[in-house]
């Protein structure tokens, strides 16, 4: 499974909620094979259950490795978690990449390591219909738009304006851990994560579910880590590798096919 669903931990004296944020960010849906109703863990009211089981907080900790998916509960969960008391550190654990970067605009701390991303663009989707209808749903973008907009100026303060985020999304941008430390979209760079399979899967979910766009940024990326691999932090072992040659082919194979 890629979602890990959350856990509640005692620290000392604290309570620590953990909530992971793995695959694409979608509501609930319905299984018409099983007649029954199938449960989204990256849902806005799946955070809001878990924030409400967990009860009073010191902190909660987001774990994010996500393509991107459904702009209204990612814009949601953004919210849940900038009404919560509690202290919100957002760790960016690969991709960070459309709506899931903005999730991560709700942290008050929020960290990446230096061979992960974020994705910025200006909401897309596919649209039919007369002349009006067509003008009505441009209108309604820019809408949504300003409201991504709202939560990345939030989080970056005087490091970034308005005119710049809009040239940033426009341009559909790419952001390393550094330039997003000189933007002010994160406050820490930590040291880099290997690239695993559970990250293959991520954007292997996206592309079945139709994330065609966020999912095939994260393979792109994929293939530049196998390529280019990061030092290994201090002390590990660099012939441990979690990844080899069947992984790299198959990202490259996937992105030829895409």
């Amino acid at each position: 499974m890629l979602n890990k669903n959350f856990n509640i931990k005692q620290l000392g004296e604290k309570k620590v909620l953990d909530l992971y944020l793995y695959g694409d960010i979608q509501g609930d849906c319905f299984d018409f094979w099983t007649w029954e109703k199938v449960e989204s863990t990256t849902s806005a009211a799946y955070v809001q259950k878990a924030i409400d089981e967990a009860g009073s907080v010191a902190e909660i900790n987001v774990f994010i490795n996500s393509c991107g998916g459904s702009v209204m509960e990612g814009v949601a969960i953004y919210n849940i978690l900038k009404r919560s008391s509690a202290f919100i550190t957002v760790y960016i654990d690969a991709f960070a990449y459309s709506v899931a970067s903005v999730i991560a605009m709700a942290g008050d701390k929020v960290v990446m390591p230096s061979n992960t991303t974020m994705f910025i663009h200006n909401a897309w989707l596919i649209a039919s219909g007369n002349s009006k209808e067509l003008r009505k749903t441009a209108d309604d973008l820019d809408v949504i738009n300003e409201s991504t907009k709202a939560s990345y100026l939030a989080k970056a303060g005087e490091k970034l304006s308005s005119d710049v985020l809009s040239e940033l999304m426009d341009k559909e941008t790419f952001l390393t851990a550094t330039d997003a430390y000189e933007y002010g979209l994160c406050d820490e760079i930590a040291n880099p994560v290997e690239m695993t399979s559970e990250s293959k899967e991520v954007a292997e979910q996206s592309l079945r579910s139709g994330n065609s766009k966020g999912a095939k940024q994260a393979m792109e990326q994929i293939a530049k880590q196998l390529k280019s691999p990061p030092a290994p932090p201090s002390g590990s072992d660099p012939n441990n590798k979690k990844h080899g040659k069947d992984f790299y082919e198959k990202v490259i194979e996937l992105l030829n096919n895409k």
